[in-house]
């Protein structure tokens, strides 16, 4: 058996000529050169570049020219304005008339504190004002009486004077014509001269008894009046033995039990007014001298946003914060409770027409005098002058320019390399 070859696949090839080699070469010399030229950019930042890190890793932001709002963010705890705590007025057992969460009104009695002491020493003050009363009314009649005596007195003495002017007359007339002796005479001038003594004597002793009369009257009445002090004083207390709601709310902790003894200035239980609540909010000490009395907030209740007013600061600082108060501007959002959590913003400062850029980690990475701008897929590292900053901005002092574009992540893992290629 005859195996066939293969020589009827086989094709006789022509050799290329070294025209043909000649174009291909060409053509190889044209792609490469267009290459180069394409990648000539990238190659020159390649090497330049003294890192190299891939773009999805780093965030970038514009740096842009508008008003800087610098603020800060706390959480605030829900608190009644106005939550008075009522205590013992006097000594005593107290019996309270509500329970704790009950409703009340301004001015309902809420518990009543049993002293016989203060009740039975206010019966005594008033037995006894009324017995200063009496003293008054008749030290008024003995005045009376005294002064009509001492009216009579120089009455009297006005018409002894009156007589003796008389007869010193006729004494005179009798003398001048010698029908009266010497002796006479002068016994006639000396009556006249002791009538004359007795009424002025009489005068003087009715205005001094007088005067005397009228301070023993008003030392009475000045004893009554200060008796009436002490009785109002003593009702006051007797009164205040009721304790009263000073606001309309609701009834907090009772401080005390049913029927206990409580002493005086003792707490005995609390209210708190729902219809008035305010914002308590801690804040870092690195803020307190920032925060000023006045300034504008806003506190996010649900999917809501109120506007506030910082109206308390505290003046001391505590477990490294500093405690404030935050009062609702308008109307209180509906459905508060006592202690519940809201975020409060505090505009602290506003600044018209300044350069700022988004906050990120290159903040605090360099330290906010390092940024790196990104120009043609490399950052350059540039020295910055920040300065204030808020929870999304930092205002940008000198070194960058608006419109540029900044990493804003974090900066760490360049090892303060002078320019960075980024890769896309």
């Amino acid at each position: 058996m005859k195996i066939a070859d293969t020589a009827n696949q086989d094709v006789v090839l022509e050799p290329d000529s070294p025209r043909k080699f000649w174009i291909l070469g060409a053509l190889g010399l044209v792609a490469a050169g267009l290459l180069t030229w394409w990648l000539l950019p990238s190659l020159q930042r390649w090497a330049l570049a003294e890192q190299s890190v891939s773009a999805e890793r780093l965030r970038f932001s514009e740096v842009t020219r508008g008003n800087f709002i610098r603020d800060i963010s706390v959480q605030g705890r829900v608190v009644a304005a106005v939550s008075p705590t009522l205590y013992a007025s006097q000594s005593g057992v107290v019996t309270f008339l509500v329970e704790s969460g009950d409703s009340v009104a301004a001015g309902q009695v809420l518990a009543n504190i049993a002293s016989p002491e203060i009740e039975n020493r206010l019966a005594q003050e008033e037995s006894r004002l009324i017995s200063l009363q009496v003293e008054l009314d008749r030290q008024g009649i003995t005045t009376r009486q005294q002064k009509l005596a001492n009216q009579r007195a120089e009455d009297e003495a006005s018409i002894d004077l009156k007589a003796a002017q008389r007869e010193m007359a006729r004494a005179e007339r009798a003398f001048e014509q010698g029908a009266m002796i010497e002796v006479d005479y002068e016994k006639a001038q000396d009556d006249l001269l002791t009538a004359e003594l007795l009424h002025k004597h009489a005068v003087l002793d009715t205005d001094l008894d007088n005067e005397r009369l009228e301070f023993e009257l008003q030392t009475r009445r000045l004893n009554l009046e200060q008796q009436e002090l002490l009785v109002a004083d003593l009702s006051r207390q007797v009164d205040e033995l009721d304790i009263v709601s000073p606001v309309s709310g609701i009834v907090g902790n009772l401080a005390v039990n049913q029927k206990t003894n409580v002493a005086q200035n003792q707490p005995i239980l609390s209210v708190v007014d729902l219809s008035a609540f305010e914002v308590e909010i801690q804040v870092s000490e690195s803020y307190a001298d920032d925060l000023a009395i006045g300034m504008l907030a806003n506190v996010r209740a649900g999917a809501s946003t109120y506007p506030a007013t910082l109206i308390a600061v505290s003046p001391e600082i505590i477990d490294n914060q500093v405690s404030g108060r935050v009062r609702f501007n308008n109307s209180v959002p509906a459905g508060l409770r006592q202690n519940q959590r809201l975020t409060t913003r505090v505009l602290l400062e506003e600044k018209q027409n300044v350069l700022m850029v988004e906050r990120g980690q290159f903040f605090d990475s360099g330290n906010g005098r390092v940024a790196y701008v990104v120009e043609d897929g490399v950052a350059y590292r540039r020295p910055i002058v920040s300065g204030a900053t808020s929870l999304n901005q930092v205002e940008i002092v000198d070194g960058l320019r608006a419109g540029e574009t900044i990493i804003t992540s974090s900066t760490e893992m360049f090892n303060s390399a002078e320019s960075v290629l980024i890769n896309n």
